[in-house]
């Protein structure tokens, strides 16, 4: 069976939600991550940056356009001491602006992934993958990126099933 680490960055507070902004404890993409865990055992990492993101979700936007536009890689608190014990990372993330946000690709600039497989997940409310998918293929090019899982954050609670049901498959 093959090593599997399971490494996301998600947002707490403030989320689009359908049309409206909402409140929540837990980001929507963490969710989805401890569901892969539960399904597929491993180990969870969590990506958080160094200087916090506005806590209003349209300045929080505004923000990651902005990194976006420069390409920018915000800092981390930390990052997992290496990857080379693990051959199947599943890396989740919200959709922001298309793609993964800057953080993760912080991430990805951190390591080699060469002979990895990399299993993308997003949270979104509609716009599914985007280029995520794709950019990550571009930074990682030793890597084989498979197709991702795109959940609706606003249906995340209830996705346990579906999403343990993809983990597996994933690692067959």
């Amino acid at each position: 069976m093959s090593r599997v680490l399971t490494v996301y960055y998600s947002r707490k507070g403030e989320n689009y939600f359908g049309g409206s902004i909402r409140s929540i404890a837990k980001g929507n993409t963490e969710r989805i991550a401890e569901y892969i865990r539960n399904a597929v055992g491993g180990d969870l990492f969590e990506l958080e940056t160094v200087r916090e993101y506005a806590k209003d979700y349209h300045e929080c936007t505004e923000e990651a356009m902005a990194e976006k536009k420069n390409n920018a890689r915000p800092a981390l608190k930390k990052l997992p001491e290496s990857i080379d014990a693990y051959d199947t990372i599943f890396l989740g993330y919200p959709n922001w602006w298309g793609t993964a946000p800057m953080a993760v690709f912080t991430f990805l600039d951190a390591f080699d992934f060469s002979g990895k497989t990399i299993v993308p997940f997003c949270t979104n409310e509609g716009s599914g993958m985007g280029t995520s998918e794709k950019d990550i293929q571009k930074e990682c090019p030793g890597a084989r990126v498979v197709s991702g899982l795109s959940i609706r954050g606003s249906e995340a609670e209830r996705s346990e099933a579906k999403t343990a049901a993809w983990a597996a498959q994933n690692l067959k």
